[in-house]
């Protein structure tokens, strides 16, 4: 029966990818009306985020950017579908990377490249950046893989759709020694703005102004490898446009102190939420864990 569901869903999922891109902006207006007026999906959550972030802001401009984030959330929803079928023309209209040529560079010489992002403006579109990248390479992104093995293979295939291969979180470590062994010079993409597990929670800083806990595993991986780190400053220019400028954070990764580069990354997606706060993932419950020092104060 679950197989049956499954590939019911799937076929519908595909057919609607079918659509073009201003029909399905319809199904998204449409969703957001549900989801914010009806369902109220973590409405608290991102208010009580939005509201710890921007201090400064009335509620009127809080509540704004929060409308502003849902139409945008539901656009990110129905735009991942939209990978089954979109081309490679269409796609490079619509989701425009610059500066590609800077990991092509580190690459050449030698390097690992890192490409560190957030959960901001269309993250599953910037996995096209696979189709500028020399072809000799190796192009890679960490995930967290679904528990339903189908929906697992799902979205694996979806975000492999210009090239990139998926690796597991817990096997990124092995995944890059096995294709060093073998010669291979990789580009890896990581989502780095996720609250960490407790067992995680070895960097604070502030960010948004709050205490905020950090995912270290880029730049750990990083010194372990020797491996380039480059941030994605992603921006989105209009409904269904976005534009990602490639900054290189360092390519000697061994010669900064512990956790600069991770705090070097929290200013840079700080900075990118700043300039345009209605398009980072505000549902996320990313202050769920206190630093014990300042609450012990």
């Amino acid at each position: 029966m679950k197989k049956v569901l499954f590939y019911i869903c799937f076929a519908f999922i595909w057919l609607f990818s079918l659509l073009p891109l201003p029909v399905l902006y319809v199904f998204s207006d449409c969703s957001f009306f549900l989801i914010y007026y009806i369902i109220r999906y973590r409405r608290g959550v991102v208010r009580k985020n939005l509201s710890n972030s921007f201090p400064e802001k009335s509620i009127r401009d809080i509540i704004k950017i929060e409308k502003q984030f849902y139409h945008s959330f539901c656009d990110v929803f129905i735009e991942a579908f939209k990978l089954l079928n979109i081309s490679e023309e269409e796609i490079a209209k619509h989701m425009k990377i610059f500066n590609n040529e800077l990991v092509n560079t580190l690459m050449d010489n030698g390097q690992n490249v890192f490409v560190v992002l957030g959960h901001y403006g269309n993250w599953e579109w910037n996995s096209s950046l696979a189709r500028l990248l020399d072809k000799k390479y190796v192009v890679a992104q960490i995930y967290h893989p679904l528990r339903d093995p189908l929906w697992d293979k799902f979205f694996d295939n979806l975000r492999s759709r210009f090239g990139a291969i998926n690796i597991p979180m817990k096997k990124t470590f092995r995944e890059i020694i096995s294709h060093k062994r073998q010669g291979k010079i990789m580009a890896i993409g990581f989502i780095s703005d996720q609250s960490p597990k407790k067992e995680g929670l070895d960097f604070w800083t502030t960010f948004l102004n709050q205490d905020t806990a950090f995912l270290t595993g880029a730049e750990r991986i990083a010194k372990q490898t020797n491996s380039a780190l480059v941030y994605s400053d992603v921006r989105r220019i209009k409904r269904g446009y976005y534009e990602s400028t490639l900054v290189l954070i360092t390519d000697r990764p061994n010669e900064m102190p512990d956790y600069e580069i991770t705090e070097k990354y929290a200013r840079m997606m700080e900075k990118t939420i700043q300039r345009d706060p209605a398009y980072w993932l505000w549902t996320h419950k990313r202050w769920k864990h206190k630093h014990e020092v300042n609450s012990a104060q």
